[in-house]
């Protein structure tokens, strides 16, 4: 029943559509007008206004004539950079950038695959159950969007958030929850060849604090990672300033607590130690989310998979996404995957038989018996 040749097209529109994080503007009045075309009720929030977008999060809601719980399906209108003037080519099956920008399947594969499950249910004039649609700004720049989404006016408890690598039928039911650190260390400058035992080196503190702190692969539920450290002006000057942002993720959130303290733990002792000072901020991003296998969410996921003809596995992420925000909201949202390959880089593509198979799938999702 998916249009194929209109499905392609539709992708191709959008993805031409620059929506860099913070100027989803564009992107938001084109799914307003796809919306409102296919007869739903469409709504927007302020978000923008509060985290400085020129767009803001997009709501839909099409009544249904069965009496079935309201379902919620999301994905995210914004691109990483760089995400201006996307030329999309086909080649072989397979969309891909020029090779100068990304080409924003993550996350207009999502938006495209659910646009057009619901233009077949129209046309087809196909029975179903409430559907909502939740299209965010500002995911890639720290689930923003969702995390300022009016909870209150949506009725469904149940989500699928179209956003994820891997074939069709694949569905994220763990995803991590993560603390970000930043530290300030400020230590005394002093002239590096003069008197430099009057100084205070922030390199040297923050590499003492460092070298005792566990990274990378912590276990098998959890990750540490130190993304940037800058500081210095001069090889004659004793450093005085050194900011160190890093992160700490974990499936488990009593595992990410220990592992969090540990390296503000290293921190705190490495500016006692050399006599520094330090700014500390630590903020807990989101929750971890764990579905059961036998959630009632994933029954229906399987056997709409069974439908679309695609293999049903679950899994879990090493990342974060807006799944994490709706769980912690009180909606139960897994993350389904939509085939996009090596996101965020100038590499990276969708085969046109993941687009076609994420809006079937989708619309099996949306006609559940």
């Amino acid at each position: 029943m998916i249009n194929r040749e209109r499905l392609i097209n539709n992708f191709l529109e959008y993805v031409q559509i620059d929506s860099e994080t913070l100027n989803e503007g564009n992107m938001m009045k084109r799914l307003i007008q796809d919306m409102e075309s296919l007869g739903m009720k469409v709504w927007t929030d302020n978000a923008g206004e509060k985290i400085n977008s020129d767009g803001n999060n997009v709501y839909g809601y099409l009544e249904g004539e069965l009496d079935l719980e309201p379902l919620l399906f999301s994905a995210h209108m914004d691109t990483v950079k760089p995400g201006i003037n996307v030329k999309p080519i086909i080649k072989e099956d397979t969309i891909y950038s020029s090779g100068d920008t990304i080409l924003g399947g993550d996350d207009k594969s999502g938006i495209a695959g659910i646009i057009e499950a619901i233009r077949v249910i129209k046309e087809k004039n196909l029975p179903h159950g409430p559907i909502e649609v939740v299209f965010t700004i500002c995911e890639e720049g720290g689930l923003k969007g969702s995390k300022n989404l009016q909870y209150d006016t949506l009725k469904s408890k149940k989500a699928y958030i179209l956003d994820s690598g891997d074939n069709v039928g694949k569905v994220i039911t763990k995803a991590p929850a993560q603390d970000k650190i930043l530290a300030k260390i400020k230590g005394k400058a002093a002239h590096a060849g003069v008197a430099p035992e009057e100084g205070i080196s922030a390199i040297q503190v923050a590499a003492e604090a460092i070298v005792n702190m566990k990274l990378l692969r912590i276990d098998e539920e959890t990750t540490a990672n130190l993304g940037t450290i800058s500081g210095g002006k001069a090889t004659n000057i004793v450093c005085p300033e050194v900011e160190i942002v890093g992160e700490a993720r974990s499936l488990n959130n009593d595992k990410l607590k220990v592992q969090t303290e540990h390296m503000v733990e290293c921190l705190n002792k490495a500016v006692e130690k050399f006599g520094a000072s330090m700014e500390l901020e630590v903020a807990h991003n989101y929750d971890a989310f764990d579905i059961d296998e036998n959630d009632e969410i994933l029954s229906i996921t399987r056997e709409a998979c069974k439908r679309a003809g695609v293999t049903f596995s679950t899994g879990s992420s090493g990342g974060g996404s807006d799944a994490n925000i709706l769980n912690g909201n009180g909606i139960k949202a897994v993350t389904l995957a939509t085939g996009m390959s090596k996101v965020h880089t100038v590499d990276e593509f969708i085969t046109i038989e993941n687009l076609v198979n994420t809006a079937k799938l989708t619309l099996e999702i949306m006609l559940r018996k």
